[in-house]
């Protein structure tokens, strides 16, 4: 039987909307932080990471992009970023042989594109965010927290309507 998660959503009306939700996400990151982006191509996940660098204080000089070809980025703001994108890869098998693993451990905040390549090596503590395309510029937001922390604090974000989803 499939069990409910309790998640959080928020419709984003354009780019004001989603600069709202990433400034609260970025309001409550710690270091060691980890931050899944599932969508399709062109749902707005780099644009998500870019809103959010600018919301860790990521300066200009560091322009934030998809990192398809070089697998990883890495910003510096409040915290260090490191920006993973693993379209390019296959599975878990890929991405560990590309040594992406042990960025799960470093002290800063990891965000990964495409992350059901990690197959069983997804990090049991994290932020998932689900982006979905409404219309040309409306996204629809699920935030699904996985850990007792990011429960709280996506739970403290007033922008976010609650949900339930089946997992």
């Amino acid at each position: 039987m499939k069990q409910a998660t309790k998640s959080w959503q928020m419709t984003c009306a354009g780019t004001e909307d989603l600069k709202a939700i990433t400034e609260a996400v970025a309001q409550s990151i710690e270091p060691g932080d980890i931050i899944l982006l599932y969508g399709e191509l062109g749902a707005g996940k780099t644009t998500l990471t870019q809103l959010l660098a600018t919301a860790l204080d990521v300066g200009e000089d560091q322009y934030v992009s998809s990192p398809s070809f070089s697998l990883l980025h890495e910003y510096r703001g409040k915290i260090p970023i490191f920006h993973m994108d693993l379209y390019r890869l296959r599975d878990e098998d890929d991405v560990e042989a590309a040594g992406l693993l042990e960025v799960f451990t470093q002290n800063g905040l990891c965000i990964v594109e495409w992350p059901d390549r990690l197959g069983s090596s997804v990090p049991p503590v994290r932020l998932d965010i689900e982006i979905m395309k409404d219309h040309a510029t409306d996204r629809q937001l699920i935030l699904t927290p996985h850990g007792a922390s990011w429960t709280t604090r996506v739970s403290r974000m007033t922008c976010l309507t609650p949900v339930y989803k089946s997992t």
